[in-house]
């Protein structure tokens, strides 16, 4: 492994979160106020962006259904729920 992207992949095991959600992280972080549940432009701003979490859950699922071919249709959303549920859950 090359020693330039060895410390990116060592913080990337360090959280468990998707994509989407360091997004959210980061900009939380920059901008608190976007997050504030009390105020109009925090509720506007988590309930505009929210769906892209839901998208990418859909597209974890697609991926991860891909990989199981042979599951039936409900083991195949509870398999794929306890495996969100203990990866990518705060």
């Amino acid at each position: 492994m090359s020693v330039i992207f060895k410390p990116i992949i060592q913080n990337i095991k360090m959280e468990n979160k998707t994509a989407v959600q360091e997004v959210f992280s980061e900009l939380e972080k920059l901008h608190p106020q976007l997050f504030n549940v009390y105020t109009t432009e925090g509720k506007e701003f988590i309930n505009h962006f929210h769906k892209f979490l839901a998208i990418e859950k859909k597209q974890l699922k697609k991926a991860y259904n891909h990989d199981r071919p042979n599951l039936c249709a409900y083991t195949e959303g509870t398999a794929f729920k306890e495996y969100y549920n203990e990866t990518f859950k705060n």
